[in-house]
């Protein structure tokens, strides 16, 4: 019979091309990645003898019959193999965590090597071929044990991939299912053309439909640094941390500062240029087999063993390197970089490391360690006491739990108490109490500051209207607004709903926020205080004097309080060119037409100063605290004269 081997010839080819990718792709130690390189082994390999034994049996004259026998058993073992590998790749992508893996392994493994048995005891009894000088090459009567163990194996892939069908990733089952049924549909038909050997174009449809959507290098690999991607550096720790807990190993994060301004200036094309640049200088001074591109403008440098000079080394030839400029075509530009560093204990686990490494670099950039940020185990404590902040803000954020205090504002021109700061408080969380200036700098770096903030001023609406019930006079009381909330897009719908929900009057709500809030959203603030003042809410600057605003901007807005620091008052108890300067401030914004509140004000001497500074309003201990609603409602009975006498 004459053969036709282009098809195996061309499979040859694709198996080699798909080879030679597949070694850029994962270098993962995983068991996945581990079967899928042996499953190329095995491919190309039983493909490769198919065809040298198809020649060699076609010129059984010529070739020594020992040699083509050598041969065609190499090829009629791999075959059935074949069906075994893609067998021990569906199983190790089902039951990558199970450790049920070896042992179905351990029973996968037993039919191949029945079938082994078979093609070796070959030579004694020609069950399966025979090949001699006067008829060639003959099949023998067990040729079909060859399909059948392909066949089962594929079969076996199928049901498998079924019983899992709940564990399993969508998009994971349609391969998983898919390819053995290829390969299947393609074994039918070589045994319906036996002169055309399909047998190797199977196994290289199955292995292409792998390769693109589970071994793909693009799934592990960054496509402009072509250096293994963040989800490549979880993926290796997570194994690292699995089989080894003890091992000291040392993760490094370079972070790139301010690099977005590169791209503003020179376009994306050209910063993408300078981040492969970096890219590849670490590569040469770190360890070159494990960088990794943790985020757009920051790179993790892996060291598998706890080795500290080498570590010291690569951190000065980094920091050496970006003391210099970089140029790519006409733009120069010097990088400046910070870098946070972590050692692994057997402690930690993977979400831990990824956690610390993350703080170290927030850590770096906040300027508070210098350019360079150890996660040592003090900073490790401080991260795992801000985790357990964070969901216990989450918590009360869900529940709506969080307790209001409330801190009366004392009118100098009525004496009386017609105004009041809300104040958000966890006096009672399972780590014990929790202060404002350690909660509030996590809720907004979190985000969770937003919501946060929804709730407190829904939360002072109904403390309003309760008192407004009781006929307690009350003009306003303040809610707090951090930078963030003015960068939501929906902010002056979410603030007149929430109100108008509450049926509290516009005008008892008054806004506050911060100089650095001005100074960081000037123009949203402006916006977002006119568009408040037509519905009737007032608006108020607090913090003033904390430096980060000037006296124009102030102006500019039209706010109906402006709040003076603490610090201004302290000051100008010490100082006075300060107390001048601050009593001509108070002056130039009560001309202006706003109300000046002066907060911090804690002894006589200090109240003397502030009244003396000719301020409207002042907030502090010496009057009173912040306090619980009840509190702060039983104070409000006894302070207003008016409710006392109608009450006697």
């Amino acid at each position: 019979m004459e053969w036709n081997i282009a098809a195996e010839a061309i499979s040859l080819v694709m198996i080699g091309i798909i080879g030679v990718y597949a070694r850029k792709g994962s270098h993962l130690p995983t068991l996945k990645n581990r079967i899928f390189q042996w499953c190329l082994t095995v491919t190309f390999s039983a493909i490769f003898t198919n065809i040298l034994s198809t020649i060699m049996i076609q010129q059984y004259r010529v070739v020594p019959i020992w040699l083509t026998w050598i041969v065609t058993m190499v090829y009629f073992v791999l075959t059935p193999l074949m069906g075994m590998a893609y067998f021990l790749y569906t199983v190790s992508v089902i039951y990558t965590e199970s450790p049920q893996v070896k042992r179905i392994m351990a029973v996968g493994i037993i039919p191949g090597a029945f079938y082994a048995v078979i093609v070796l005891s070959n030579p004694f009894n020609r069950l399966l071929f025979d090949i001699n000088r006067s008829d060639g090459y003959t099949r023998g009567p067990l040729i079909p044990v060859t399909y059948l163990i392909f066949y089962a194996y594929c079969l076996a892939s199928i049901a498998l991939t079924l019983v899992n069908y709940k564990r399993i990733d969508r998009k994971i089952y349609r391969i998983l299912a898919a390819f053995p049924i290829l390969a299947v549909a393609v074994i039918i038909i070589q045994e319906m053309y036996p002169e055309v050997i399909l047998s190797g174009s199977a196994a290289t449809c199955a292995l292409l439909i792998i390769y693109l959507h589970l071994q793909n290098k693009q799934i592990s690999v960054d496509y402009l640094t072509n250096v293994p991607n963040r989800q490549e550096l979880l993926n290796m720790l997570k194994i690292m941390i699995k089989k080894e807990p003890g091992r000291r190993f040392t993760l490094l994060v370079v972070s790139l500062r301010d690099f977005r301004q590169v791209n503003n200036t020179c376009g994306q094309q050209k910063g993408d240029e300078f981040l492969k640049m970096v890219c590849r200088f670490l590569c040469e001074a770190g360890p070159a087999e494990n960088v990794y591109r943790f985020n757009g403008d920051e790179f993790a440098l892996l060291f598998p063993e706890a080795e500290d000079d080498k570590i010291r080394r690569c951190v000065e030839t980094i920091q050496k390197r970006m003391e210099q400029p970089w140029q790519s075509g006409n733009y120069r530009f010097r990088l400046s970089v910070v870098m946070g560093a972590i050692r692994h204990n057997e402690e930690e686990t993977l979400e831990d490391t990824v956690s610390a490494i993350e703080y170290a670099i927030f850590q770096a950039k906040s300027g508070k360690c210098g350019s360079i940020c150890y996660c040592d185990r003090a900073m490790m404590k401080k991260l795992e006491r801000r985790t357990q902040i964070v969901r216990i803000l989450k918590e009360q954020l869900e529940q709506q739990s969080f307790e209001m205090y409330y801190q009366p504002i004392y009118s100098v021109e009525k004496g009386c108490f017609d105004h009041a700061e809300s104040l958000m408080r966890i006096p009672h969380s399972p780590i014990g109490p929790i202060y404002p200036d350690e909660f509030i700098p996590i809720a907004e770096e979190t985000g969770l500051i937003v919501d946060i903030t929804y709730v407190v001023l829904d939360k002072v609406c109904r403390f309003l209207n309760r008192l407004l019930e009781k006929e307690i006079p009350i003009e306003s009381i303040h809610v707090n607004f951090s930078a963030m909330q003015f960068s939501q897009p929906d902010l002056e719908q979410r603030v007149l709903e929430i109100i108008s929900r509450n049926h509290t009057p516009m005008s008892a709500i008054k806004i506050e926020f911060t100089e650095s809030t001005l100074a960081e959203s000037t123009q949203a603030v402006t916006e977002f205080t006119l568009r408040m003042l037509e519905h009737g809410i007032k608006m108020g600057l607090d913090d003033f004097g904390t430096g980060y605003s000037n006296i124009a901007t102030v102006i500019n807005i039209p706010f109906g309080t402006v709040k003076l620091d603490k610090s201004l008052v302290w000051v100008s108890m010490e100082n006075e060119k300060s107390a001048l300067a601050v009593k001509n401030l108070s002056r130039t914004f009560k001309e202006l037409g706003m109300k000046v509140v002066a907060e911090g004000v804690e002894t006589e001497e200090q109240r003397k100063l502030v009244v003396d500074f000719g301020v409207d309003q002042i907030q502090g201990y010496f009057y009173a605290k912040p306090m619980p609603e009840e509190e702060m409602e039983e104070f409000m009975l006894q302070k207003d004269e008016r409710y006392a006498l109608k009450r006697a």
